[in-house]
């Protein structure tokens, strides 16, 4: 008896030894948590028309008070969240190379290794997980994530065009722009769902509401139904006051192994076909609907168990269609918790407490991880001005027209 109980221990443990390195890379989530977060103002910073790569390099060190915290934990390593391409040419590739060996030499933090995220808007978001990765499977004890993104310095033209290329060659071929493509969307989701322009206006009524109550927002100011609706006709029926603004902004956020009040509890990505015109549902984003379910599967939680989110409305309708794509109300359904409060700061489901993208700001590459920051600070209590009573929340990042997009859900460990 004896004997089979030592063969089978000794089977057990040369199992456990062949599968370990299949195991290892699952590490749970609950092993990594989040320290802390800088944010720099997300606004224009730059009114001449050129700016230099120096200038590019200074936007990712608006972090610099963070590194003392990022020395204090002894973190081993940095990931760098880079520049989404607001060059042509060459130069995109030099500022990326210039930002983290001038960033890593100017925080005095050489010769720890550094890596270039960069996936369009999505930048941010994928940064992180890029992070959570590290520390979730024991490589480094600590990760310092940090992005930023310079934009005003550019024309509007420019802008546009260099806005345009995150599009697929597909539907550039067609002449259509980004507003044009959320513009056809929302078209078809007032026809099968019956949203009115004023009940769409409210969605940026709120994001104004809540920038004005955030210090490092783009946007402090409140605006009315008819200000949006007197506000210039972008793409029908999109106006200038459903689109987020060109900004300029910096972020950082320190993950650590060690144990801290607010854990990253699951991450989810996904993609999609780069065409819009080419995918099976126009009616909302497929990546988000997997990427939502993956994240929320990865923490053990359902849409009931948050309490508190941050999706990406780089255009007023997205807020109500990301909220149906990931499950927290049916179709149709978002504008109506809008309009009795439910998605204020004191509703039963504040969205988008910071401003969002609309109000807080969108610079492209920071944008995720300023997602990320905002739902750490209502979690820790330290969101000043605008603080939600949250256990659970859950950030949302779209890279492209819905071609990559990243959710992150955070609790209290």
């Amino acid at each position: 008896m004896n004997g089979d109980v030592t063969y089978l221990a000794a089977l057990i443990a040369g199992l456990v030894s062949f599968l370990s390195p299949c195991v290892l890379p699952l590490v749970p989530p609950y092993l990594v948590y989040l320290a802390g977060t800088s944010l720099e103002r997300f606004a224009d910073k730059e009114p001449e028309p050129r700016v230099k790569r120096e200038t590019v390099v200074a936007a990712m060190l608006f972090v610099l008070g963070f590194s003392t915290v990022f020395v204090a934990l002894g973190a081993s390593a940095s990931v760098i969240g880079g520049l989404i391409r607001a060059y042509s040419g060459p130069l995109a590739t030099i500022a990326g190379i210039l930002i983290i060996v001038m960033g890593l030499h100017f925080l005095g933090l050489t010769p720890i290794p550094a890596v270039r995220v960069e996936n369009g808007p999505a930048t941010g978001a994928s940064a992180f997980h890029v992070g959570w990765h590290m520390v979730a499977s024991g490589q480094y004890d600590g990760v310092l994530v940090a992005a930023g993104e310079k934009m005003t310095h550019l024309s509007a033209r420019r802008t546009a065009t260099v806005l345009g290329d995150i599009l697929s060659q597909h539907d550039r071929a067609l002449g259509v722009t980004m507003p044009a493509l959320v513009a056809m969307m929302t078209r078809l989701y007032m026809a099968e769902t019956g949203l009115t322009r004023e009940q769409l206006a409210l969605v940026p009524v709120k994001a104004h509401r809540n920038g004005a109550r955030n210090r490092k927002a783009h946007f402090q100011k409140e605006v009315s139904v008819a200000d949006v609706l007197a506000s210039p006709l972008v793409a029908d029926p999109l106006r200038r006051l459903d689109c987020a603004p060109l900004s300029d902004g910096a972020v950082a956020v320190l993950l650590t192994s060690k144990s801290q009040p607010v854990r990253v509890a699951g991450i989810g990505q996904a993609n999609d076909l780069a065409s819009y015109a080419l995918r099976a549902d126009l009616g909302g984003l497929a990546a988000t609907r997997a990427a939502a379910a993956e994240a929320l599967r990865r923490a053990k939680k359902t849409v009931n168990d948050v309490d508190v989110i941050e999706t990406h409305d780089a255009f007023s309708p997205l807020e109500l269609v990301n909220l149906e794509d990931m499950g927290f109300f049916e179709r149709g359904h978002a504008v109506q918790a809008l309009e009795m409060g439910e998605l204020d700061l004191k509703g039963g489901l504040p969205v988008n407490p910071s401003g969002g993208l609309k109000a807080r700001g969108h610079p492209l590459s920071a944008t995720g991880l300023a997602q990320v920051a905002e739902v750490y600070l209502q979690l820790a209590g330290k969101a000043e001005g605008r603080q939600v009573d949250a256990a659970c929340g859950l950030a949302h990042n779209i890279g492209g027209f819905g071609t990559s997009v990243a959710v992150t859900v955070l609790d209290m460990s």
